[in-house]
């Protein structure tokens, strides 16, 4: 009997991963573990005569021996029973990043970290444009668009520009970036990874199947990843904002410099950018490093670097509102990130934050106020544990609000003009909206309607 593909999770990787399993004439069986999802439903994102069987709930050991190998959505953690059933019975398990790229052509850059993963994708994939044209250009992974949905478009020339999760680094085997960057590792995650060495761990698998023709960028800052670049037999740049270095990437003052074989070349001016704050200097660093190893030509670099715009949710200016400045960074879901979007600001903030508790520490978030925050305004299942944190270091402005359209609205009464509103949460969105991006855009709306009220 021919055996079936299982692929795990219903979810947006779990449809992309299907999808290209059918194209590819494989036998399909989707599962998921929620029971309450419609079968009807699931099956009407594939055409009426696909090969594919949908299972909901628990999945039993008569469907595991029909099954050769499972794609497992990055979503779903590998403590979970079904996985171990399938351990036990020896059934391989891809992450769908595998699956794509075991389908799929091309020279395949790689970015993964804590933070900074979808600024400089977008970064490297608009220089990447700019050399092999957009037809050759896939920015693919956890910027948005699934691998698997892209993979059969992908010639041998095409250059794939990848976002790669730590979720989804999980479950890798074979794949091999040409280029990778890890852009820095702090504490996220931590439910699904339980301790920082396994959470490292996870991100420098990016590199497992590199060798001595590969490139991989890392953050010289950071010290994990400086001792990690000794133990690597691919070739290691290093970018640096603190440190001048005698070879890689670094901040001179207000230019990306670059030092290579005792010659020191200026890339750009930050002042060019339409990018601030230092954590987006840093990730502007990592996609000069990753394009020239790809021997982009350094005028085309440049080009694109002044032309690239600021990514949304990530300190994405929204609007200035009687003298009122207010950024959108929904994507800083975690306390570091938070940190640099704190950072970036220039004078008083009014911050608004806290959603769902990825058991995540605030102190050095709190640390970073730095007499900068003037209110904090905080959300959901976090907003306790936040408030007891500041109050630990003699901050006491805050004020819990019931969901975000409480929160714009308070912003914007306690916020004067030529200070900010910032949409920072620290957290991740879960609770109270389905991803960052849904939450990003409500502070977005909420905003543009108190300029319409201006008006």
């Amino acid at each position: 009997m021919e055996k079936s593909v299982l692929v795990a999770g219903a979810g947006i990787s779990g449809i992309g991963a299907a999808r290209l399993l059918l194209e590819k004439k494989e036998a399909v069986i989707l599962y998921d573990g929620n029971e309450q999802l419609d079968e009807n439903t699931i099956k009407g994102h594939f055409d009426i005569n696909s090969n594919i069987t949908v299972v909901l709930g628990q999945l039993t050991k008569e469907v595991v021996d029909t099954v050769k190998y499972c794609v497992i959505s990055p979503g779903i953690p590998l403590d979970t029973p079904f996985v171990q059933l399938l351990e036990e019975n020896h059934i391989p398990i891809w992450s769908e990043v595998e699956l794509a790229y075991q389908m799929g052509n091309g020279t395949v850059v790689a970015i993964t970290g804590t933070n900074g993963k979808t600024t400089t994708t977008a970064l490297v994939g608009e220089i990447v444009t700019g050399f092999v044209g957009e037809n050759n250009t896939f920015v693919i992974g956890n910027i948005g668009t699934p691998y698997t949905e892209k993979a059969l478009e992908m010639k041998k020339d095409s250059i794939v520009v990848a976002e790669i999760s730590s979720f989804q680094l999980e479950t890798i085997i074979d794949f091999h970036p040409k280029v990778s960057a890890i852009l820095n590792i702090t504490p996220d995650h931590l439910n699904r990874h339980k301790t920082m060495e396994i959470y490292a761990q996870t991100k420098e698998k990016i590199t497992k199947n590199q060798t001595g023709d590969d490139v991989c960028v890392l953050n010289y800052d950071d010290k994990v990843l400086r001792e990690f670049g000794k133990t690597l037999s691919c070739n290691v740049i290093y970018f640096s904002s603190t440190h001048k270095l005698e070879e890689g990437f670094y901040l001179d003052g207000d230019k990306i410099v670059w030092s290579h074989n005792k010659q020191i070349i200026e890339i750009i001016n930050v002042n060019e950018l339409n990018i601030v704050g230092q954590c987006n200097y840093e990730n502007a660093m990592a996609a000069v490093a990753m394009t020239l190893s790809l021997n982009i030509p350094l005028e085309i670099v440049q080009k694109a670097m002044k032309n690239f715009k600021a990514v949304e949710h990530r300190i994405e200016y929204v609007a200035t509102i009687d003298g009122v400045t207010y950024y959108n960074d929904s994507k800083g879901t975690n306390p570091d990130a938070a940190i640099q979007a704190v950072k970036a600001m220039k004078g008083k903030t009014v911050l608004i934050a806290g959603g769902y508790d990825k058991e995540s520490e605030y102190d050095l978030w709190i640390q970073a106020f730095d007499n900068k925050i003037k209110k904090l305004l905080l959300m959901g299942q976090t907003k306790e544990k936040i408030k007891a944190c500041a109050e630990k270091y003699g901050f006491t402005e805050t004020i819990f609000v019931n969901d975000m359209e409480e929160a714009v609205t308070v912003a914007s009464k306690l916020a004067e003009s030529g200070e900010s509103v910032l949409l920072s949460p620290a957290c991740a969105s879960w609770g109270m909206f389905k991803n960052y991006e849904e939450r990003g855009r409500m502070f977005k709306e909420l905003v543009h309607k108190l300029e319409i009220k201006e008006k």
